[in-house]
């Protein structure tokens, strides 16, 4: 196993400004009636944010400073950080650079405009001069205290935070939630169970939660380079579809079937915000958050359905864990 000082660490962030015009424009144009009357599919909800993107990056040059390089991939929009990372972060070693769709997405143009966070990440590990080893956050996951590289590799082996789950009782429940639906759920578990399926595995899978996803570049592009019908078919969805598989969970089953993945158990390590119109839920979350020393990972997933005094008091707070000037 080669040591983890000599291997490089790369960050790739993906990120999408909703309320765009052009990028409104375009959902509009490729989406039918029911995709943009779901919110999980391709409804406004799904593609807001509240300046997610500024934190995200902030944790990343914050907590892991080890990180050679992060890529923020777009879909030809530019999140418009750079003056703060400058003043903030004057001294960093970490380059930030914007990677387009289109080069991702290079030989398959014609799966563009795509609104799929599964097709897109599925073509991550095309990122040129992307590292062997890279850490995937979405734009609303990021670091709650500092980390250290093992805490993301062993070597050339990826950490995965997860724990194994019957394939065959997480199909059962799928089966059964799709009872008297009017349009099938597919929610984010099941993307996890069609990568199993994909391989052929129908005994477990590994059950990660929205945090940081360790991958190895190479396990991927030799898989896809030996099955390209199995990248081409997930990639060719515009908004996400319930055949779709989760390209992390195949990245998972695939390392570990090599001998080149750790999974550890991911209790006390998330910090999880999912805002409800519950009374003081984000005052409690708060005092619950500044209390767990062991937590080093954190989603805040759709911010931008809690109130305004909601949504000041998480970014309030997130300024002062990541030690930022207030906005």
């Amino acid at each position: 196993m080669m040591d983890n000082l000599n291997m490089p660490i790369d960050a790739v962030v993906t990120w999408v400004d909703g309320d765009d015009i052009i990028h409104k424009e375009k959902r509009r144009k490729y989406a039918s009636a029911d995709e943009q009357s779901n919110d999980d599919i391709g409804g406004e909800i799904r593609f807001k944010s509240v300046g997610e993107i500024r934190y995200c990056v902030a944790s990343i040059l914050r907590f892991a400073p080890f990180i050679r390089k992060i890529f923020i991939v777009t879909d030809d929009q530019d999140p418009q950080i750079w003056d703060f990372i400058d003043e903030t972060f004057p001294d960093r070693k970490t380059e930030i650079e914007l990677v387009d769709h289109k080069v991702i997405f290079r030989g398959y143009e014609s799966c563009l405009p795509v609104f799929n966070s599964l097709a897109i990440e599925s073509v991550l590990w095309r990122i040129p001069g992307l590292s062997d080893r890279f850490v995937y956050f979405n734009d609303d996951v990021m670091l709650a205290a500092p980390v250290k590289p093992e805490d993301f590799f062993a070597g050339d082996r990826l950490v995965c935070y997860a724990s194994r789950m019957s394939w065959h009782f997480a199909a059962f429940l799928r089966w059964a939630k799709h009872i008297g639906k009017r349009h099938k759920v597919f929610g984010f578990k099941d993307s996890m169970v069609n990568a199993a399926e994909v391989l052929g595995r129908h005994d477990y899978f590994l059950r990660f939660d929205h945090i940081p996803h360790m991958l190895l570049r190479d396990v991927l592009e030799t898989y896809y380079s030996a099955n390209p019908d199995v990248l081409a078919d997930n990639i060719s969805h515009r908004f996400r579809e319930p055949s779709q598989y989760n390209p992390q969970e195949l990245c998972y089953l695939l390392a570990e079937s090599q001998g080149r993945a750790v999974v550890r158990r991911n209790q006390g390590r998330l910090l999880y915000i999912y805002p409800r119109r519950k009374r003081n839920y984000i005052d409690d979350k708060i005092r619950k958050f500044d209390s767990c020393p062991d937590a080093i990972f954190l989603c805040i997933n759709s911010l931008n359905n809690a109130s305004p005094e909601d949504v000041r008091k998480v970014l309030s707070w997130l300024d002062r864990r990541l030690s930022l000037p207030a906005e």
